[in-house]
């Protein structure tokens, strides 16, 4: 009696183990999904996209980046039609299907045709039903989106990373960053990482200064600009004279709250320029706090391609000041 109960229990258990290990084995044959970075396939009807349905979901996914100097959306949004819904379009990254359908349904899953992919499935009865569902929605689906593209750039950076303890030595921290950059000015406790590209460049800027230097006054924002401008005058100069790089006077940066390494941390985000000169592009800080090392760790992007798109270029930048990782 004891044994048939025992094969009871058992026999459940494998079956489980047995689908997951099928679940595994398929996900191994997988083809590698498509896409460039940000980038959203929409599967949808013709006449919904045309129409509330559409103008909602460009809204919702296609709205202005905070801090580039030129209008830039958050995701690229491609839309296609069901009918055409095989091949290539269904190993896009990230895709989500809008339809109608007796029920009202979000749900997301994950490496169905490809890997590493997001499908978001939205069924609706009516118009209304798929509206309130991309209201309700939205923020769940972009926060998952951007997730996964940082992740998803980090692990192309994993694979083609600077080799080099530099940074580890000097501040205690392993960060990922891609090997087509290089070191184009190091001082103490200053480091200016570098990435030539064909109409201008993009920049990873390392280097720490006292806690009171961020907190004093109580005046956060400020004291991250004064402390990204003095930097700026000391190390990032211009050809003329008194030609340093500030923060553009005219827009006040973006700023939040945040967590980096697990750790609290300020995001800051804006617009630079070189004082006396023509240059001038987007930037993105991070001032993370570091208490048992007594200072705040400041990690920025900037990146100068003029009359391009920067979307990408600081994405990337972002991917590798998330990946920094505090030693103790």
């Amino acid at each position: 009696m004891k044994k048939a109960i025992f094969f009871a229990i058992l026999l459940p258990m494998l079956s489980l183990v047995s689908c997951k290990d099928r679940s595994k084995q398929g996900e191994a044959f997988l083809p590698e999904s498509k896409g460039n970075s940000n980038e959203i396939a929409i599967v949808i009807d013709d006449v919904l996209w045309s129409g509330e349905v559409g103008d909602s979901l460009r809204k919702k996914l296609a709205y202005p980046i905070d801090g580039l100097p030129q209008e830039e959306p958050i995701f690229t949004i491609n839309q296609y039609s069901p009918r055409i819904f095989e091949g290539a379009v269904t190993q896009s990254r990230n895709i989500i299907v809008v339809s109608k359908g007796l029920n009202k349904e979000f749900k997301h899953v994950e490496n169905k045709y490809a890997k590493p992919q997001n499908v978001f499935y939205l069924t609706g009865y009516s118009v209304h039903e798929i509206l309130d569902l991309i209201e309700t929605h939205t923020e769940t689906l972009t926060s998952i989106i951007k997730f996964s593209e940082i992740h998803y750039v980090q692990g192309k950076i994993e694979k083609a990373r600077l080799k080099d303890d530099k940074l580890r030595g000097v501040f205690m921290i392993n960060i990922e960053i891609p090997d087509t950059y290089r070191y184009a000015d190091e001082k103490e406790y200053f480091y200016w990482i570098k990435k030539d590209i064909p109409s201008g460049s993009s920049s990873l800027l390392v280097y720490q200064v006292p806690i009171s230097q961020i907190e004093k006054n109580n005046d956060i924002v400020g004291n991250i600009v004064k402390v990204r401008d003095s930097v700026g005058a000391l190390y990032i100069r211009g050809t003329m004279e008194h030609s340093s790089m500030i923060t553009e006077e005219g827009y006040s940066p973006y700023f939040m709250s945040t967590r980096i390494d697990g750790k609290p941390a300020y995001e800051t985000k804006g617009t630079w320029e070189l004082q006396n000169n023509f240059m001038s592009g987007p930037f993105l800080n991070y001032a993370i706090r570091d208490e048992k090392n007594h200072r705040y760790l400041i990690l920025e992007g900037f990146v100068y391609d003029p009359s391009n798109a920067k979307r990408d270029l600081v994405f990337e930048l972002e991917a590798i000041m998330k990946s920094v990782h505090i030693l103790h």
